[in-house]
């Protein structure tokens, strides 16, 4: 009986250890088995470890040209400074790490507890724009699960100085208008990864792999620094002496259609662009030179000329005798002053800026031609710059004109343009009717060190070389003894027109008496053209005419022009 008990507790045990022997074997598969892969991950991530390195974006530069220097200046770039980031899953004494880092995050121990205080694998920065001493403290205290890592932020060290032409870098490291937001992909380059291994400690014992950051690429500008200062000077004196609301000015290369200035007020400090933001002032981001259509008065005139002598439906010689107004389909035009200029050829009345004697050339060039000639200016579609933003103005369908219509467009009411199209339109007529395409980039600046140029872009032919000559000496008659005399500088021949747009109101659809943009459009050296160039003033107060406001100014700007950017000896 007594073995029988014995033999029964042998086979007990055994069962028991053959049972739990399966029970073992089962869980060892389940977990090498059918868990193992989830284990090995987990075991890796406790032993590898990877690090973003974020690259440099790259620079714009602008042209500088001074005391016969020829350079270039950074006008954006960044700066570094570092960023702590906690991953807490990886913390061993998480009131130890928090201790350790609050002094350097400017909040309280238990602040910083309270954040790293989970299993997650990823947290925020826990702060931003440290120096490189906190960043070498931190790194010193060899904290497992610590990681210090670099940083940019984009500095404008000139401010408000060509920030719209500019634009800027967003908190999230986009760029955002102008420049910077029509090269972003290509100015922020592509983020770099480093993968090790790494002992209990946290300490890398094994590099696994490597891809080094490839920094964005740098670009340096068309446009001059000097030229561009000195407009920005101009135009915000301007502003304050004919108390104008806005002001802006552009030139081009007429032989490249490269942008040697562009500058416009008021502007914005990019690198504070969120207090604009958060003022509801996001209108200053844009460019008023590429992206506002306005009506642009009698500086459109030469384009409609142009495409009347083009076609032979006038010659310089074609004109009639024209009194202070004219009715056409129940509408009365007056000229500016309701002055009658009695007998004028075609030059005349450019020289006068008589809108009755426009609306006659307009009747005689017809509204097909006219619609035509706008669409080969290119005034129907946008020139293409490589900046941000760019707007079109707004050209009714010729079906739609009416006599009224086709009156109205020819002294440049009725229609709405940007200054680019404008200008460019001007650098056409100068450069014997060859339009080109304008270009803000001067030179690509790749990362590995090499570097390209931008060739000029022609778009084509639009006017004759008889043609420009011939709109050339009316344009010079303007400066020289109609109302753009005060746009005119000493030694130089200039050809230009100025422009007095009435404004609608955006009420009532109706202009509104006594409000205007004053404007001046031309190029120089007229004898052997250089560089085209708009300037416009928005609501001026204290001057009633673009004669005694922007022409002034554009007279001004195109004498720096002449004289330090081109440097050209005085002809006359």
């Amino acid at each position: 009986m007594k073995e029988e008990k014995t033999i029964a507790r042998i086979k007990f045990v055994a069962a028991f250890f053959m049972l739990l022997s399966v029970v073992l074997l089962a869980r060892l598969f389940q977990k090498q088995i059918i868990e193992g892969k989830s284990y090995i991950a987990e075991a890796k991530s406790q032993q590898q470890f990877s690090k973003i390195e974020l690259p440099e974006r790259g620079k714009i530069y602008f042209h500088d040209s001074n005391e016969n220097l020829l350079g270039s200046y950074a006008m954006a770039y960044d700066t570094k400074s570092f960023a702590l980031f906690v991953i807490p899953k990886n913390l061993k004494d998480k009131h130890l790490v928090a201790s350790k880092l609050a002094s350097f995050t400017g909040t309280s121990e238990m602040d910083v507890y309270n954040q790293i205080n989970n299993d997650k694998s990823y947290l925020p920065a826990l702060k931003k724009g440290l120096n490189y001493d906190d960043a070498d403290k931190i790194e010193a205290l060899d904290l497992t699960g610590v990681y210090v890592l670099p940083e940019y932020k984009r500095y404008y060290p000139e401010s408000e100085f060509s920030s719209q032409l500019l634009g800027f870098v967003d908190n999230e490291g986009n760029g955002k208008y102008g420049f910077e937001g029509f090269y972003d992909k290509e100015l922020q380059g592509s983020a770099g990864k480093v993968t090790g291994e790494q002992d209990t400690l946290g300490r890398m014992i094994n590099l696994l792999s490597e891809d080094s950051p490839k920094n964005g690429t740098s670009y340096l500008l068309s446009v001059d620094r000097s030229v561009n200062f000195y407009m920005y000077q101009q135009l915000r004196q301007a502003m304050q002496d004919y108390q104008a609301e806005s002001a802006m000015a552009v030139a081009v290369d007429i032989k490249t259609g490269k942008v040697i200035g562009m500058a416009s007020l008021p502007s914005f400090d990019p690198n504070n662009f969120s207090q604009y933001a958060n003022n509801n002032q996001t209108e200053l981001f844009k460019n008023p030179v590429i992206s506002t259509a306005y009506e642009p008065g009698s500086i459109f005139k030469p384009i409609i000329v142009a495409s009347g002598l083009d076609t032979g439906k006038i010659t310089p010689d074609s004109g009639s005798t024209f009194g202070a107004s004219v009715d056409v389909q129940g509408f009365t035009i007056h000229t500016a002053e309701n002055k009658a200029f009695g007998a004028e050829k075609i030059g005349d009345i450019l020289k006068h800026s008589d809108n009755v004697g426009m609306v006659w050339v307009g009747q005689q060039v017809g509204s097909q031609i006219m619609d035509q000639y706008i669409q080969k200016f290119g005034f129907k579609d946008k020139t293409g710059i490589d900046l941000s933003g760019e707007g079109v103005g707004i050209i009714q369908p010729l079906k739609n004109w009416g006599q009224i219509g086709q009156a109205t467009m020819s002294f440049g009411q009725g229609i709405s343009v940007t200054p680019i199209q404008l200008v460019m339109a001007y650098a056409a007529l100068a450069n014997n009717g060859n339009m080109m395409k304008p270009e803000i980039v001067d030179k690509i600046l790749k990362d590995d060190g090499t570097t390209s140029g931008v060739d000029p872009v022609p778009v084509g032919k639009i006017i004759s070389d008889q043609t420009a000559d011939e709109i050339k000496q009316m344009l010079i008659g303007v400066v020289e003894e109609g109302y753009g005399k005060k746009a005119g500088v000493k030694g130089f021949w200039v050809a230009g027109k100025t422009g007095t747009a009435q404004l609608v109101d955006p009420a009532t659809g109706k202009y509104t008496e006594g409000i205007f943009n004053h404007s001046f459009a031309g190029y120089a050296p007229a004898d052997d053209p250089k560089f085209a160039m708009i300037v416009e003033l928005n609501k001026p107060k204290n001057a009633k005419f673009a004669e005694s406001s922007a022409a002034p100014v554009w007279g001004s700007i195109a004498s720096y022009l002449l004289n330090y950017y081109y440097r050209i000896a005085p002809n006359r």
